[in-house]
């Protein structure tokens, strides 16, 4: 059972379509110390996990400073974090296991800079380990977990063992992830993975994902940076209105805003049918092909351009949106929706009346 929490309970997509007013607006949280109210996440235990590692070591920030923008929101709310996530990246894994060998799960004792007193105050310290397939200690070198190993295994028995927790976390957070997980990217997604990793263990899970700036090949800390205190007034809503639940993950894409242009609204979609990018193999001979990133040119008649209404969309975060979207494990949830008019009046309130950031 959650430590501060009801076990997650069935809602209706009314009721969660409606907190997404709490995300930005039900109360102003601000990520500082200085405050008399209770904290809004205080007693509430939260695992952190994602694809890009725990080494925010890369000038680009693709390799897990995400995570670690995450940490920091959560503990300044007053969240007791645990961080496992992959030893080494990880991204495009999907939901894929290991099925065999030893898991190690290390403390990580240097943190990045900037980043080691966040999380000072919680009971757990907010301990980041990293998790690598070995048995024993992980080496520079050493093959990684994948995202949903580093969440089965801490819920299953690293949290136990390593942080002491008895029972299972209030919540798991996934990112955050170094460009958007979007349409038919999500499944391939290792964020959104290791998310699902945790509904099928009945632990409610949001999964998070940043867009880079205009190259797609840098990840500002500042688009980090909005988007966790973005996702810690968004889970600070949920957790009031006891809105958590393990029926489907939430999946919250956030758009670029490094240009100083600030987010707006969250709008509630659905996984789309396009793809931003896709994999590409090019012949080299012998029965070999080299992997590569194939780039949609979204134009109408190209087939890789979404066409599905609604779709969390790049689209949708180049307008500078915030895409909120259910992912059930089998990505249909949503797309088969059974009460389209329930569906239309939670897409009219979160576009008109949801408000900016």
């Amino acid at each position: 059972m959650p430590s501060n929490s009801s076990t997650p309970r069935r809602i209706g997509l009314t009721a969660l379509g409606a907190v997404l007013l709490a995300a930005t607006g039900v109360t102003a949280y601000a990520t500082t110390p200085e405050r008399t109210a209770p904290l809004p996440l205080a007693g509430m235990r939260i695992l952190i996990s994602n694809d890009d590692s725990m080494r925010a070591a890369k000038a680009s920030n693709s390799d897990g400073l995400g995570l670690y923008e995450l940490r920091r929101a959560m503990c300044a709310v007053g969240a007791d974090v645990v961080v496992m996530a992959p030893w080494q990246v990880q991204s495009g894994k999907g939901t894929a296991v290991t099925n065999g060998g030893v898991l190690t799960a290390q403390r990580r004792t240097a943190l990045p800079a900037g980043y080691e007193n966040d999380c000072a105050q919680a009971p757990s310290r907010g301990a980041v380990y990293g998790v690598c397939l070995a048995d024993g200690p992980c080496a520079a070198n050493s093959p990684s977990a994948t995202p949903a190993d580093t969440v089965k295994l801490a819920l299953r028995a690293g949290l136990k063992a390593e942080a002491g927790w008895t029972g299972a976390p209030d919540l798991v957070l996934t990112g955050i992830n170094s460009g958007p997980n979007v349409s038919a990217q999500v499944n391939d997604s290792g964020t959104v993975g290791a998310a699902v990793a945790a509904i099928d263990q009945n632990v409610p899970a949001i999964a998070f994902s940043s867009s880079g700036d205009g190259t797609n090949t840098s990840f500002p800390r500042v688009n980090y940076r909005a988007n966790a205190e973005f996702g810690a007034r968004f889970v600070a809503g949920l957790r009031q209105r006891g809105l958590l639940t393990a029926d489907f993950v939430l999946k919250v894409d956030y758009p670029d805003v490094s240009t100083g242009t600030p987010a707006g609204p969250p709008r509630w979609t659905r996984v789309g049918h396009g793809q931003a990018v896709w994999h590409a193999y090019e012949p080299t001979g012998g029965g070999s092909f080299r992997i590569g990133l194939g780039l949609c040119a979204e134009t109408p008649g190209d087939p890789c351009t979404e066409t599905l209404k609604d779709a969390d969309s790049t689209a949708l975060l180049r307008d500078g949106r915030i895409a909120v979207a259910p992912v059930t494990a089998d990505r249909t949830y949503g797309v088969r929706e059974p009460h389209p008019e329930t569906l239309r009046k939670i897409r009219r309130y979160v576009e008109h009346d949801a408000p900016r950031r």
